[in-house]
């Protein structure tokens, strides 16, 4: 694994304004990970989002298929996005941002005033939609970047401005790039 330098609460805190001065309307796709298997990440530069089995590539589906057999398969955690100004502040090289196992990282405000559950963003040909899971830091993102890393971004400021990130589902297939725009519908 990478070492990440780990940021105090303050450190953190005094990168809140340029987060908030994140695009509203319209980012950029900055980074695409695929995980294919447990703590396994896949920088890439292209992708297909399939409506049956997410970020193709990616262990999403796999992970659904560990729930109990009369569980429906969730969609609601299909994608997960993070401000690429957020996780640029937390692991300070890019190299370090795939640790975060987010899928996406844009350049573009997540809060709740700006992309609420249900809203959809356009990224490539693929359309995705914001839903009402939660996206928290755990116990590994805490390993990965520090507990002042996980206090920030699960504090009620970074619970509003989503910091940790936003869980989404796919709700039309097609290609994405990193490079790509991120364009609220």
């Amino acid at each position: 694994m990478l070492n990440v330098r780990y940021l105090s609460l303050e450190e953190l805190e005094a990168g809140l304004n340029h987060i908030r001065q994140s695009p509203k309307d319209e980012g950029q796709v900055r980074l695409i990970v695929r995980r294919p298997d447990v703590d396994v990440r896949e920088t890439v530069k292209v992708a297909e989002l399939d409506l049956q089995h997410g970020l193709v590539g990616d262990n999403w589906e796999e992970r659904q298929s560990r729930r109990k057999s009369d569980e429906p398969i969730n969609r609601d955690s299909q994608i997960t996005v993070m401000n690429a100004r957020v996780i640029e502040l937390l692991a300070q090289e890019e190299k370090h941002w795939a640790l975060a196992g987010d899928q996406l990282y844009v350049d573009m405000d997540l809060s709740d005033e700006n992309i609420s559950p249900g809203t959809r963003l356009a990224i490539g040909s693929a359309v995705i939609e914001v839903t009402h899971v939660p996206h928290t830091g755990c116990k590994k993102f805490a390993t990965r970047f520090g507990t002042d890393a996980t206090k920030f971004v699960n504090s009620p400021e970074g619970k509003r401005l989503h910091l940790r990130g936003i869980n989404a589902k796919i709700v039309q297939a097609g290609t994405i790039h990193a490079g790509d725009a991120a364009r609220k519908l």
